[in-house]
């Protein structure tokens, strides 16, 4: 099997340039936009230039098949509202170019998937998850992006391709390759990392309810300020976590609405996002109970009414031991000194996937560890060293 470095990195570029942002090579393509129809109906045309069978399921993935039974290759093609051009792509780009090679090898059967809102407009790892039943597709239509558009709704716009769902035991394991987005890496000067584990995440919603009111004659006393009731309750959260958290521990506020966000009005009600992340289970369980306790008490002492919403949850996993030594036995050959294994800290559609089959990851370098953002880059022969590795590993697992 001989991969091709050139195509490899030419599909990514055109691929970068669905929802090309102008800026840097950024994009714009969350799931189910103009961009992101586009860019999957393009994915298909290459499945079927490749040799594989061309398929949509009902949520919007899209497959590229090849004979079962198959390993599958691949990652996620939609993007964050500013987003980097590799997040997701690469996987699912050196997926293509892997089972493009083997293909014309005449062997082995390779297959390629694209899925669907892993970068969350709808929750995060949306198709995925559904696929590998974690959520039903029933309860998933439900959910909204933050415009209240329903998953429903959107995904009405690729029904015209879709068919049946992909039946999973076609596949003997999933490797899913993926920029870093993190700094150890590139700060090691190292080429590649070998996933051993992905960590849990939770992600929920609060909201505050006060009194709206005028912002110049309502004395501070007399105030029910729902976003000051924010602003209590995330800085006690913080002191209260730091018992518990480890150094790996991570936390976030990523949304924010205050209401009606006029600078003359007195907010009547906030609603903010908390989402943590830790590779242990009891952990992650610990901060919830702080977050619940703490936005209650800080409701009670200040007056004001909230709501937790449900929480949308991921449990860590680890990695398939025989898909990851052949990425590590690959890695050795590839860059000799320098990989290694490390845990992931950021969530992927393999987290999903895992519930199904044997799953493994394999990461390359970003450049100063961003990722969602615009300027997210990995120098290119990094890119083609993650692929050489990726097609290795392959060849180990099916000869």
């Amino acid at each position: 099997m001989k991969i091709n470095p050139d195509r490899f990195l030419k599909d990514l570029h055109t691929l970068r340039s669905f929802g090309a942002s102008g800026v840097g090579k950024g994009v714009v393509r969350p799931a189910f936009s103009a961009a992101d129809i586009a860019s999957r109906e393009w994915l298909l045309a290459q499945f079927e230039a490749a040799g594989l069978t061309p398929h949509v399921d009902p949520v919007g993935s899209v497959w590229g098949l090849a004979e079962a039974p198959s390993l599958l290759l691949g990652s996620h093609s939609d993007s964050q509202p500013e987003g980097g051009w590799l997040d997701g792509a690469l996987g699912v780009i050196a997926g293509l170019e892997v089972a493009r090679a083997a293909k014309e090898a005449g062997g082995p059967s390779v297959s390629v998937v694209s899925f669907q809102d892993e970068e969350g407009r709808f929750g995060g790892t949306t198709a995925s998850s559904i696929w590998a039943g974690g959520v039903s597709l029933e309860e998933a239509d439900k959910f909204a992006d933050f415009e209240g558009v329903t998953f429903a709704e959107a995904r009405k716009s690729m029904a015209h391709l879709a068919g049946d769902f992909v039946d999973h035991s076609q596949f003997t394991g999933f490797i899913e390759m993926h920029i870093e987005q993190g700094p150890w890496l590139d700060q090691a000067r190292e080429a590649i990392g070998v996933v051993t584990d992905i960590v849990g995440i939770r992600d929920l919603n609060v909201t505050f309810d006060g009194d709206q009111n005028h912002a110049g004659t309502t004395p501070m006393h007399f105030r029910r300020d729902a976003v000051q009731g924010m602003v209590a309750a995330i800085s006690q959260i913080n002191t209260a976590f730091a018992p518990v958290v480890s150094e790996s521990t991570v936390w976030t506020n990523g949304h924010i609405t205050p209401h009606p966000n006029a600078s003359s009005i007195v907010p009547g009600q906030v609603r903010f996002s908390m989402q943590w992340r830790d590779r242990d289970t009891v952990r992650l369980d610990q901060m919830e109970r702080i977050i619940r306790d703490t936005v209650e008490a800080v409701a009670n002492a200040r007056g004001l009414g909230f709501k937790i919403s449900d929480y949308w949850a991921l449990e860590p996993v680890s990695m398939d031991e025989r898909l990851r030594r052949a990425l590590a036995d690959s890695a050795e050959i590839t860059a000799p000194g320098k990989w290694r294994a490390m845990p992931s800290g950021a969530l992927h559609d393999a987290t999903c996937v895992s519930a199904l089959m044997p799953v493994a990851m394999l990461f390359v370098p970003s450049i100063n560890g961003i990722s969602h953002a615009f300027s997210e880059d990995t120098k290119e022969n990094d890119l083609v060293t993650g692929l050489t590795v990726l097609s290795r590993a392959v060849e180990r697992l099916t000869n």
